[in-house]
């Protein structure tokens, strides 16, 4: 059964991000909210997690997972950036956008696209899973939650954990989830990709 920790917005009470924390690390499964809807994550290595995110979200092998971090000078550990592109990303994180990018060696193998070993990363703007980032000292292998018949990212943190009781650990919420997916920008090829519209503003990526 899901636990459900109710945590105040501005000041996410540290015992509770703990609790969330020491179920990450025992390998779990959790909800957390971000600025583009609920997200799911769990720690990097946890292929079981993935797996349980695939199945959740009724995913493909050649979806892109995305490594959720918490500065960006974590965020370059795991991506290979060009000038150009560093100063682009840079200026628009932290916020409701995730970048593709080729892969470094850091990157966990088991969340790369299977082809072009590639993977997301973003950094979200959002005092609570900001505050969870901190706590747990890197980032997490993570995946928007949206369930099978879905458009949007579900946003009602107590719905969450009475649908996915028994399909994740903890749910985590602080009543101000932002709404709408991330908008994806695809760095792997010459020309930048958009590879889905949401959240952030794509036009600084458009000129």
């Amino acid at each position: 059964m899901a636990r459900y920790f109710d945590v105040h917005p501005d000041n996410p009470q540290p015992r509770s991000l703990a609790q969330v924390v020491e179920i990450l690390q025992s390998g779990g499964l959790v909800v957390y909210p971000t600025d583009s809807g609920f997200a799911l994550g769990c720690t990097l290595g946890n292929a079981e997690g993935l797996e349980r995110i695939r199945t959740i979200r009724g995913l493909n092998r050649h979806h892109h997972f995305t490594l959720v971090c918490s500065t960006f000078s974590q965020l370059g550990q795991y991506v290979e950036m060009g000038n150009d592109v560093f100063r682009a990303i840079k200026a628009a994180t932290p916020g409701p956008y995730t970048f593709i990018l080729k892969a470094t060696r850091l990157a966990p193998k088991a969340m790369l696209h299977d082809k072009k070993k590639t993977v997301g990363v973003r950094i979200p703007a959002h005092v609570t899973a900001q505050a969870l980032l901190d706590a747990l000292g890197e980032p997490l292998m993570s995946s928007t939650l949206i369930l099978p018949g879905a458009d949007e990212p579900s946003s009602d943190g107590w719905a969450i954990a009475e649908e996915l009781a028994h399909q994740v650990d903890a749910v985590l919420d602080s009543g101000d989830v932002g709404h709408g997916p991330t908008t994806v920008i695809d760095f792997t090829d010459d020309e930048v990709g958009i590879a889905r519209v949401g959240a952030g503003d794509p036009t600084p990526f458009q000129e």
